[in-house]
């Protein structure tokens, strides 16, 4: 009986206390004895990682066994640490922008601003119409060059001359005793002088005469206007073709039966000129290389030039009164 009882509370024991599974080494050296060789099959055991605690959570306990079936899921943490930062490149470029515009100009700055660019324009435009004047002056021909020396030394000399003649004037003004008196009779002489330039007044002096005579009838308005204008730019003072009067606002027309009318008059060759000026002038800027004289020539006509120490123009015209000019007032 005694034996029976020791076996009940064995079996209770093994009951509530579960078998530990003893290793085969362990019961070899326990038994004495070796046990049969046997065949077991190993799963391989996966670490686990430590489940990551977020704050302010409670932290789960870990599954103390492994599920056999699924993929395991790979940690945050990790791809996390894999993957690089990312660099966002077009961060400097917008500070830039925003930085740049739209700009924030004070009202000072705007007006330097202006300035300067009125100052540049300016200056571009000055650059540009000298460059233009050279190109012009380095593309002409020697026969034009020599022209336009002699134009500018003949307009020198009769400024130069106007400028000693108007300080003679004053000179006179301011020393005679009566300057009214001395202001009346310049003014007097101003008129006459402004008569001869209207065509109002007749005009004598040294000067040239020339004569165009065109047999083929090939002188046309231009002709005669390129003839007067050489005339002009030469120092002529006072010109008369055949029995008008040249002004200011002379014209030239070329008649359809042939001819050329100046103001609205025929006049029919051959065409004389009667100039009034400084013959030295006038003649060489007539017979300049390339001039008046061998155009006239290449078109089958002759042109004759004489000297004369008085000429005299005597054609006048009718002063017309301004329909729409009035005197500026100042």
């Amino acid at each position: 009986m005694a034996e029976a009882a020791e076996a009940a509370e064995a079996a209770e024991d093994a009951a509530a206390d579960p078998v530990e599974e003893k290793s085969d080494a362990e019961a070899e050296l326990e038994g004495g004895s070796t046990p049969e060789p046997t065949l077991r099959l190993l799963k391989p055991v996966r670490p686990e990682l430590a489940p990551v605690s977020r704050p302010g959570s409670t932290p789960r306990a870990a599954s103390a066994v492994e599920p056999e079936s699924g993929p395991e899921p790979e940690p945050a943490v990790a791809e996390a640490a894999e993957q690089p930062p990312v660099v966002d490149r077009s961060a400097g470029r917008r500070r830039l922008q925003a930085a740049l515009w739209p700009p924030r100009l004070s009202r000072g700055q705007l007006v330097v601003a202006l300035l300067l660019f009125s100052l540049g324009l300016g200056l571009a435009i000055q650059v540009r119409s000298t460059n233009d004047h050279h190109s012009q002056l380095r593309g002409a021909r020697q026969e034009d060059l020599v022209r336009i020396l002699d134009e500018l030394d003949s307009r020198q000399q009769r400024l130069q001359q106007e400028k000693a003649e108007l300080e003679q004037s004053l000179a006179k003004l301011e020393n005679s005793s009566n300057q009214a008196k001395e202001a009346q009779e310049q003014t007097r002489k101003k008129v006459t002088e402004l008569g001869v330039l209207a065509g109002t007044v007749k005009a004598t002096g040294p000067g040239i005469a020339l004569t165009v005579d065109d047999p083929q009838g090939q002188v046309k308005a231009d002709m005669l206007l390129d003839t007067l204008q050489e005339l002009r730019a030469a120092g002529a003072e006072a010109i008369q073709i055949n029995d008008v009067r040249v002004v200011v606002n002379t014209y030239f027309t070329d008649l359809s039966g042939g001819g050329v009318q100046i103001d609205g008059k025929k006049v029919s060759q051959p065409y004389r000129f009667t100039v009034v000026g400084n013959p030295q002038d006038l003649t060489p800027a007539l017979n300049i290389p390339g001039g008046v004289v061998r155009t006239l020539e290449s078109h089958q006509a002759r042109a004759t030039i004489t000297q004369q120490q008085k000429v005299v123009v005597d054609a006048l015209v009718d002063p017309k009164t301004p329909q729409y000019a009035k005197p500026a007032s100042k």
